[in-house]
C-alpha cells in the first residue's frame, strides 16, 4: 500500500495500488467529470484516445449496484457475441 504521506504520489501510483492493483497500465484514473443537468458527461480526451471512442461511436452502459457503471462500446459487444454465435454453429471439435 502506498503512503500518502510519500514524497512522490503520483497519480499513476494511486490508481496502481489503490483503486486497481494490476501491471501493466491496464487501469487508468482520468480524472472527474460533471453530470449535466440532461444527465451528460464528457468522457476526458486520454481515455477517449486510449479507448479508441470517436464521435459518433455507440457506447453501452452497463450498471451493477454493487460494482458501479462501465461504458463499453457497443461494436466490442457485438463482435463478442459475433464470436460466440460462432463457435455455437461449429460441431464440437
Amino acid at each position: 500500500m502506498i503512503s500518502m504521506k510519500s514524497k512522490k504520489c503520483v497519480k499513476e501510483d494511486l490508481v496502481d495500488e489503490m483503486i486497481a492493483p494490476r501491471k501493466g497500465q491496464t487501469k487508468h484514473l482520468f480524472g472527474s467529470v460533471k453530470v449535466g443537468e440532461r444527465g451528460q458527461i464528457v468522457i476526458p480526451k486520454e481515455a477517449r484516445e486510449i479507448f479508441d471512442i470517436k464521435q459518433g461511436d455507440i457506447l453501452l452502459v452497463l450498471g451493477d449496484v454493487e460494482r458501479g457503471i462501465a461504458l463499453v462500446k457497443a461494436d466490442a459487444i457485438q463482435e463478442f457475441a459475433r464470436q460466440i454465435l460462432d463457435s455455437a454453429r461449429r460441431p464440437d471439435e
